[in-house]
């Protein structure tokens, strides 16, 4: 997809290419379905067996444990074998694995710890062909003659699309063919995503240059988590990232299946993970305008205490429709994080480290989500649903306000 030549800034002609952006997006889009969809299925399949709320938090711990470590490693992939290869071979190892629990359903049989396992094993590959595909986009933004907060913008929104509909068309599929055969769609996802990025043309895509990569995986991750670390920004937004996406994961993965489960309505738990992407999606959407007249600052600022009181409200256990209203408006208000957490991570990497960078702010993103699960699980055996959201919001708020005194904070907002 190309359009007419521009004039270049030494007055030459460049061309304009949207191809390469649109490829990535759709990528990402399969891709993030067949996730969306898992998010669903993998706590119905335990809930359905045991009931148990400490067996869904047990499975979702068992998931996160390994997708910190590859995210922590997947970086370094995609900087030493390349970007488009690294994402064919994770969406690849992603689409087998997420084949494996219906075949074992119609073979061996599924206990608990096969589902611990093979929910574990699907996390491992999924981290790479992220970190690859996020990795392309300023090149991808530089050939369609754009700016990264648009760019980062739509990306964002498009993954939240991604889990609009994958979680909803997971609970209407639970509810028609089974929790065990949905899980072939999945699969089917990363298939599509596969097809796609092997038609993704970028000159930063392919085999890095061998006086550029790293010289082994684990020298390369340690070369990522020294850059993020000594870099102060990074740094204070790598963990307040992983603070809440601590805090707030929990709440997808098991507190809302739990709470569904119990009314025995999938459908419901699908509708919720389709409120908080509706918001995630104008959230995201609205930032691209937003940057220019708006301090990245306080948006994140507004993004991280609104979404603490919104959780806070769902204590209160309200009716279907006001649950649909606060999960919209937590999508809404945390749209913007994702672009300007890529925005950040775009400007201050250089290219041959771009995917370590990557790959060492998602991994600490998932670092606390163990404890965060297991400390999740007895919480809603013993204390109940309400007292849970209540325990988790309150730190959000507290977070939020810790944000507004961080004077580091303020680089978002330099060139």
């Amino acid at each position: 997809m190309t359009v007419t030549p521009r004039l270049g800034r030494a007055g030459t002609s460049e061309q304009i290419h949207y191809l390469p952006l649109v490829l990535i997006n759709l990528a990402t889009l399969f891709s993030a379905i067949g996730n969306g969809i898992s998010m669903v299925v993998i706590p119905w399949l335990v809930l359905e067996r045991t009931g148990r709320a400490t067996d869904a938090a047990i499975v979702a711990g068992a998931a996160a444990v390994p997708l910190l470590i590859a995210s922590l490693f997947s970086g370094t992939l995609v900087d030493r074998f390349g970007r488009r290869r690294t994402s064919l071979v994770s969406d690849a190892l992603s689409a087998v694995s997420a084949s494996a629990i219906p075949i074992f359903a119609v073979t061996s049989g599924l206990s608990i710890p096969v589902i611990a396992a093979l929910a574990a094993l699907g996390a491992t590959f999924d981290p790479a062909g992220m970190a690859a595909r996020e990795s392309m986009l300023p090149a991808a933004t530089r050939a369609a003659g754009w700016k990264l907060d648009r760019t980062n913008s739509l990306y964002e929104a498009n993954y939240n699309v991604a889990y609009l509909i994958g979680p909803g068309v997971g609970g209407v599929l639970i509810a028609t063919i089974g929790a065990v055969s949905t899980l072939w769609v999945t699969a089917a996802g990363f298939v599509l995503s596969i097809i796609v990025v092997a038609f993704i043309r970028l000159a930063d895509a392919g085999t890095p240059d061998p006086g550029l990569r790293p010289a082994s995986i684990w020298h390369g991750t340690l070369e990522g988590l020294k850059f993020v670390w000594n870099n102060k920004l990074l740094r204070t937004l790598a963990l307040v990232d992983m603070a809440v996406v601590a805090l707030y994961m929990p709440v997808e993965s098991v507190v809302f299946p739990v709470y569904f489960t119990e009314l025995d309505q999938p459908a419901q738990l699908g509708s919720v993970l389709m409120a908080l992407a509706i918001g995630g999606i104008v959230g995201a959407l609205a930032y691209a305008p937003l940057a220019p007249l708006m301090s990245r600052r306080l948006i994140m600022i507004c993004a991280v205490g609104v979404l603490g009181v919104a959780m806070l409200a769902m204590a209160l256990l309200p009716p279907l429709w006001v649950i649909l209203v606060l999960a919209g408006l937590q999508g809404l208000v945390y749209g913007p994080v994702g672009p300007i957490a890529n925005y950040a991570m775009q400007t201050r990497s250089p290219e041959h480290m771009r995917g370590r960078v990557v790959g060492v702010m998602t991994s600490t993103a998932y670092a606390a989500g163990p404890l965060g699960y297991l400390v999740v699980g007895p919480l809603l055996d013993q204390l109940g649903i309400a007292s849970t959201f209540v325990a988790l919001s309150i730190p959000i708020v507290v977070i939020a306000i810790v944000c507004a005194a961080l004077p580091v904070l303020r680089e978002l907002d330099h060139p």
